[in-house]
This record gives structure tokens, sequence and C-alpha cells, in this order.
């Protein structure tokens, strides 16, 4: 599980590339919710999807 991602942070979904980049709203356990530039928030299950850190 990707316990690095914290509120705030840049990231990109492997396998959805069409929702650009997304921001970390908020993690709680596994979930963690992510407001996307196309594809708005979307709740993700971190045991599922290992989301890609955007840095720069």
């Amino acid at each position: 599980m990707q316990s690095f991602l914290e509120p705030g942070m840049l990231v990109r979904h492997p396998e959805q590339a069409d929702w650009g980049l997304g921001q970390v709203q908020s993690v709680v356990g596994a979930r963690i919710t992510v407001n996307f530039e196309h594809a708005g928030k979307v709740v993700i299950d971190l045991r599922h999807i290992a989301l890609v850190p955007v840095t720069g």
C-alpha cells in the first residue's frame, strides 16, 4: 500500500491517463480520494491500484 501519499500531493492513475493530473484530497486507511482534472473526485482503493506520484 502507498502509505506515503498525503493530501495535496499530485498523482496520476496508471490505467486512466485521460483522467489527467489528480490531487489527493484525503486518505483513510486504504481508501484515497483524488480530484482528477477530467474525471472529478474519485475514491480509489490502494490495495488494487498503485497511483503514480508526480513530482516537479
